[in-house]
């Protein structure tokens, strides 16, 4: 059953296109990883579906409950606008943690934020607080950072901050958990960190697309792969077909030049 449906997205920065015509589907436990050079349009194609962007033209279709439709022109409340964006849980480039929080609060905030909104949370508020933060240490526990959690961002490796965001993306239990280049700004041995905690998600059966430019890991670990290029969906398929066998030209000349690089 597809968890997610994208039809027809476009969108435009000062009348430039930069996304073009972007359709597909993804099943809900699976992992969709999307490959392709600097200025494709990948980061704006999640920026779109997490609602940080706003598409131009299209639909994207959460577990069959419509969250765009460009034909609605009915003006969106940021209550409803923070509604759909708890369909997906991002994982930034560069962690975007909040230096003056612990590992710990920084998971906590979110889910403390909107049980504030909860009428009953003024009366039930430490018990509330309580399983706040027994569920965010559960997360950053799967994470390896148990001995972490009282650490601000400052004390802990790249890897240990992506590691905290990805803890807090999941803290919503989000139904899509998104990946914008992960390791991008991490070293070679903090990249296999993070990559090994998606790789464990995966093995869990969890929702999540991947912009990366890790071929390897989106060959192991993704069920899906897109190709992007100039806005554009050039090729998408398994791995094998897109990856290790791509049929459209500019596909294999990426791939060829990535090989080289």
């Amino acid at each position: 059953m597809a968890i997610l449906e994208v039809k027809n997205i476009e969108k435009k920065f000062h009348n430039t296109p930069v996304l073009k015509d972007i359709s597909f589907s993804l099943e809900e436990g699976n992992a969709l990883a999307i490959i392709g050079s600097s200025g494709s349009g990948k980061t704006t194609l999640l920026r779109c579906l997490n609602f940080l962007e706003t598409p131009n033209s299209g639909k994207i279709i959460v577990k069959d409950d419509i969250l765009f439709d460009s034909s609605n022109k009915n003006k969106v409340s940021e209550s409803e606008l923070r509604n759909r964006r708890l369909h997906f849980g991002m994982v930034f480039q560069s962690f975007n943690l909040f230096p003056q929080y612990t590992a710990l609060e920084n998971v906590m905030l979110a889910e403390e934020l909107i049980a504030k909104e909860n009428p009953d949370y003024k009366n039930n508020k430490a018990e509330i607080t309580n399983q706040i933060r027994k569920h965010a240490e559960e997360l950053l526990t799967m994470m390896g950072l148990s001995e972490r959690i009282n650490h601000y961002p400052h004390q802990l490796s790249g890897g240990q901050q992506q590691r905290v965001a990805i803890a807090r993306a999941l803290a919503l239990k989000p139904d899509i958990l998104c990946f914008d280049e992960p390791t991008s700004a991490l070293d070679p041995e903090l990249t296999g960190e993070v990559l090994k905690v998606i790789r464990s998600l995966a093995e869990q059966n969890t929702t999540m697309i991947i912009v990366t430019h890790e071929m390897a890991f989106a060959r192991d670990v993704a069920d899906k792969v897109i190709f992007m290029d100039d806005g554009v969906i050039v090729e998408q398929g398994t791995p094998d077909e897109v990856i290790n066998n791509p049929k459209e030209e500019r596909t294999k000349q990426f791939l060829m030049r990535y090989a080289e690089g």
